[in-house]
């Protein structure tokens, strides 16, 4: 019965004595772990050829209604697509700057702001525009380049998870560089400039 008794009275004093209160702990997103840049050259013989992050690779677009060299840029570990188009300038280059800027501001609805990056490399004939889709939007990233006669390529950066600002952006400060940087390697292939 002493037994019974100190047993109670044990973990009475127990129960009283803790002041600490308990919650549960805050909402956090998962530590993501970046590869080190590095940087491979890409080039089928295409249009263009362009440098792009070892940790990624190139696809074909095999998707309904997909044109010769059209491809996606796939970032594996972050379940990223870069799809990128390819246009052969014939006296349309307004229409295919203006439908660049008409598909990056559809995002406006959910958009906090878009901002703009112009490309300009006279020598090696690079001139393009990168968007910067801030906020809860689709698509973080659009961007066109073109040589302004002859080559046109358009990119749309998504991902296959629900757009969410603050838990991807970690993943968008990491792919903004590596779209800037493929923006700015792009070497325009002169002999199938000849062969139009």
């Amino acid at each position: 019965m002493i037994n019974k008794n100190w047993y109670i009275l044990v973990i009475t004093l127990f129960m009283f004595s803790c002041n600490e209160t308990y919650s549960p702990k805050p909402r956090a997103y998962f530590r993501i772990e970046f590869p080190e840049k590095s940087y491979v050259r890409f080039n089928n013989n295409g249009p263009c050829s362009f440098e792009i992050p070892k940790y990624s690779f190139i696809q074909a677009d095999t998707s309904r209604g997909a044109e010769a060299w059209w491809n996606n840029l796939i970032f594996p570990e972050m379940k990223g697509k870069l799809h990128l188009t390819y246009k052969s300038i014939n006296n349309d280059l307004g229409k295919y700057i203006e439908d660049s800027r008409t598909l990056a501001y559809k995002h406006t609805i959910k958009a906090d702001a878009i901002t703009e990056q112009v490309f300009i490399n006279n020598d090696k004939r690079i001139y393009g525009v990168l968007y910067e889709i801030k906020g809860n939007a689709a698509s973080p990233f659009q961007f066109f380049a073109t040589d302004s006669t002859n080559h046109f390529i358009r990119g749309s950066l998504y991902f296959d998870v629900i757009p969410n600002k603050d838990s991807l952006a970690p993943v968008f400060d990491f792919i903004k560089p590596d779209i800037i940087h493929l923006i700015e390697t792009i070497e325009w292939n002169k002999s199938l400039l000849l062969s139009k």
